[in-house]
């Protein structure tokens, strides 16, 4: 950034004319020797050319063009009693640094074998650094000449002593100026008397870009809220979180004290109850939280009351008018797997979403939703913000193509990779109410869980040795509940440990009272495919009688009744084919023949609701011997 056109003298006296006394200022102790308030005057003349050369001269060699027109308008400033250098030194100031701490051999030691190049001048720069500044913190301003862009600009390092971190770096001692004008703003941006012609302009920006960004045109509202933000402007950096929190949905963003307002309570205080509420909130757990937002304003019942829902997946999101009422039928949809048609009526409503108030642009609401929440992936967040809104008008963006695909088959895809866990079992009822399949196949009074994640249902289930009344001889699943667009119902464990034995009971005729059920089931994978080769099993039944089922474990098979010409394993299990192909080909013939799918987003990615079935295993008969062993690996529950 070379000083090359930069208007040192307009940008020197807007700095000196918008400078207001900090209230807590003494003046009597803002006095120099000469009677004069020495903040209050921020610069002095400036330095002659042959002032400036003299200094040169003295330290043998010239001064970057920036810091050389810098002097020529201004012999020194005082940056502000905040920062940590107060005054910068004239010409006749400045002084090699000669590192008289000792930080080289410091810094030398951690560059290793290969250090990256800005590492390395960071380590050379202590002792060839001139030093600018004349009164500091213990801080230090120190230009390096060893370290110069292509314009000839040297980098500028501030080090605070204090406070044992790396100095922060500029690119040229203009860059380091304009960001200390930032700060100065920054700074006094909440005094009521500090009003000039630059807060009024960036002012005006955070305007425009509340604008641009209801208008779904996010790219060009960003540096304008970026730029309002560095000078600490009122609504800028609430408005830039949205827009930052939106587009990357899983991090966490804070809101400060409009969580308070209840304008934007429904919105904002569940958004930020998702950090504490999955556990992952560290300082001081609960209370400290809880502290934090009552010290904002929040009454504490209702902080506890939304922590509390958003922690047991209870907390619904539930804006007012049209956009409320497309939230309500997409989460219908969504609590039964069926994500991408509940994105798809999301996506329609979202020019009928109202902001509350001019400091909201974005349904951030939706984000803390345990159903809807997880939809919003980064590619649909920016959809989200590309959609005008809110009353104003604009281009509806390209639609983002739903996330499942169809079928079956992405349910092979897994064994590319196997995991200790990646067998998987289910039951489909055509045509059937999801909400009926405990009745149907669940143990004795299974209801359905609130919505969770149900990978983490199934691997976290207890085993029949934790559960009181359960004999170790029973096979339990927790299944996850949802619709296929297909108009099946699906009660589907996504991770499963278990193995197919000889006491294996399908559930499909106890599923096919409602209708024709299908039952898949897929051993986990084997370590050794050729001396245990991964079993599969499909069995179909209706009007509680079985009409066909197949089990196949490698090339040979167990069968019964008149199986499908389409569905005959001696046609999807040939022996020259991988395991996974072989899987890859069933599947799809599932999805063919039956019509059979399955939202992989929605158990992969989603919330659904579960329940406990009835064992898949028979009690062993007379004569028959087991063993069981339970071994516990991994993190302990919770």
């Amino acid at each position: 950034m070379s000083g090359e056109g930069f208007d040192w003298h307009g940008f020197l006296g807007r700095w000196q004319a918008e400078w207001v006394p900090r209230a807590d200022e003494d003046e009597d102790e803002d006095e120099d020797e000469g009677g004069e308030e020495a903040v209050s005057v921020l610069g002095r003349a400036g330095a002659g050319e042959a002032v400036i050369a003299a200094a040169e001269e003295r330290l043998g060699l010239r001064l970057p063009e920036s810091y050389r027109k810098f002097l020529a308008v201004s012999d020194g400033w005082h940056v502000d009693e905040t920062a940590g250098v107060y005054r910068l030194g004239g010409a006749a100031d400045i002084d090699w640094f000669r590192d008289p701490y000792d930080l080289s051999p410091l810094y030398e030691e951690n560059l290793g074998d290969r250090p990256r190049q800005e590492d390395a001048l960071l380590a050379g720069m202590w002792r060839r650094a001139v030093r600018l500044e004349t009164d500091s913190d213990m801080s230090h301003a120190l230009l390096d000449p060893g370290d110069a862009g292509r314009d000839g600009e040297w980098a500028l390092y501030v080090h605070k002593g204090w406070s044992g971190e790396p100095p922060d770096r500029y690119p040229s001692f203009r860059a380091y100026m304009e960001a200390m004008y930032r700060d100065f703003h920054r700074d006094r941006a909440e005094r009521a008397d500090f009003v000039n012609a630059t807060t009024r302009a960036q002012d005006a920006r955070v305007e425009e870009a509340r604008r641009l960004a209801l208008r779904g045109r996010c790219e060009e509202a960003l540096p304008l809220l970026e730029e309002a933000s560095s000078y600490g402007r009122p609504r800028s950096a609430v408005l830039l979180n949205q827009l930052h929190h939106v587009r990357a949905p899983r991090s966490t963003r804070d809101y400060g004290d409009l969580v308070a307002d209840p304008r934007y309570l429904p919105e904002l205080l569940p958004v930020q109850a998702v950090e504490p509420g999955r556990g992952e909130w560290r300082l001081g757990g609960d209370d400290h939280w809880l502290g934090m937002m009552v010290a904002r304003g929040v009454e504490r019942e209702t902080a506890e009351a939304v922590l509390s829902a958003v922690r047991d997946g209870t907390h619904l999101y539930a804006p007012p008018g049209p956009w409320g009422r497309a939230v309500a039928e997409a989460r219908e949809a969504a609590r039964w797997g069926m994500t991408d048609e509940a994105w798809r009526t999301l996506r329609g409503a979202l020019p009928s979403w109202k902001a509350p108030g001019r400091s909201l642009i974005a349904p951030i609401g939706l984000l803390a939703d345990p159903v809807l929440g997880p939809l919003v992936t980064p590619e649909r967040g920016r959809e989200i913000l590309a959609t005008p809104r809110s009353g104003e008008s604009g281009p509806a963006p390209e639609p983002v193509p739903d996330l499942d695909p169809p079928g079956l088959a992405w349910l092979a895809e897994r064994a590319a990779k196997p995991q200790p866990h990646d067998g998987y079992r289910g039951v489909w009822v055509e045509g059937a109410d999801p909400a009926g399949l405990p009745a149907l196949i669940g143990e004795e009074g299974a209801e359905l869980s609130a919505p969770t994640d149900p990978r983490r249902a199934s691997r976290d289930a207890p085993g029949p040795h934790e559960r009181e009344g359960v004999e170790l001889w029973e096979d339990r699943a927790v299944v996850a509940v949802g619709r296929t667009a297909e108009s099946w119902a699906f009660a589907f464990e996504v991770t499963s440990h278990h193995r197919l034995n000889g006491r294996f009971r399908s559930p499909a005729t106890a599923a096919s009272a409602a209708g024709r059920a299908v039952v898949v089931w897929r051993d986990p994978t084997s370590r050794s495919a050729e001396e245990q080769p991964t079993a599969f099993h499909l069995s179909v039944a209706e009007q509680g009688d079985e009409l066909y089922a197949f089990t196949a474990r490698g090339t040979e098979f167990e069968r019964s009744g008149a199986i499908p010409d389409a569905l005959d394993p001696a046609r999807l299990f040939r022996p020259e084919d991988t395991e996974q192909e072989r899987e890859a080909r069933v599947l799809a013939a599932l999805h063919t023949e039956l019509g059979l799918s399955l939202p992989r987003f929605a158990l992969d990615q989603g919330r659904l609701r579960t329940f406990t079935t009835r064992s898949w295993t028979r009690a062993p008969r007379e004569g028959e011997t087991f063993g069981y062993a339970y071994v516990t690996t991994g993190r302990p529950r919770t």
